[in-house]
């Protein structure tokens, strides 16, 4: 793979900007092949529509979400866990498309993850005024893959803390295309997303997508 599949050879913004020992940002790394991406998430969709889904403690999430891949990661009553189907349709969750996992192999080996096969995409809708809490991705049974974390659409403010959920997180800006990766010793730090501010993109429109790529399994 070069970097040409995905329209990157004339970033020059690519360089990985560190944010802890084993986390980089990777600065318009997806922008490229965004619409590719965008296109291949409606089939997704289509197939496992959009949900807001509910916490254990009976609390509606703000963020929108499906899933594509081997693995599907849900939450309600019973607790946060991977199921093999969609709760909603009882069917498997939709394949994941072949630019989302080469995208998502082609940014972790940038980071320093080679031979990152990840088996499941959740992939969250923002709108305006969506949030995410501060929280530890630890329902995979593997913590020695990586993270990718891929925005697309309007702007958000990443937060990224430490090991402790009471470490002051830091905030980063990112905008579409940009690719968050973590793993090795910042697997577990606590990360989230500020409440998203309004705004459009041309080819998202008024709301902020993310695919976070695992191996679940």
């Amino acid at each position: 793979m070069t970097d040409d599949l995905f329209g990157l050879a004339e970033e020059s913004d690519l360089r990985p900007e560190t944010l802890a020992p084993g986390a980089v940002v990777l600065r318009g790394f997806a922008r490229g092949d965004s619409a590719a991406l965008v296109a291949a998430l409606r089939e997704v969709s289509a197939e496992a529509p959009f949900r807001h889904m509910s916490t254990p403690g009976g609390f509606r999430m703000s963020v929108a979400m499906t899933n594509c891949g081997e693995l599907g990661w849900t939450s309600d009553a019973s607790g946060y866990r991977y199921t093999a189907l969609d709760p909603d349709t009882g069917r498997r969750w939709p394949r994941m498309p072949t630019s989302f996992l080469r995208l998502a192999q082609a940014a972790a080996l940038q980071a320093g993850f080679p031979g990152f096969v990840p088996d499941a995409c959740l992939v969250n809708r923002y709108e305006p005024g969506a949030k995410l809490s501060l929280h530890q991705d630890k329902d995979e049974r593997d913590f020695t893959q990586p993270i990718v974390s891929v925005s697309l659409g309007i702007p958000a403010i990443f937060l990224f803390g430490g090991e402790k959920r009471a470490e002051t997180p830091r905030r980063i800006l990112l905008t579409h295309g940009d690719v968050v990766v973590w793993g090795g010793p910042a697997r577990q730090r606590y990360h989230g997303v500020m409440p998203l501010k309004s705004g459009e993109h041309p080819l998202v429109g008024t709301r902020r997508i993310n695919l976070t790529f695992r191996k679940a399994g």
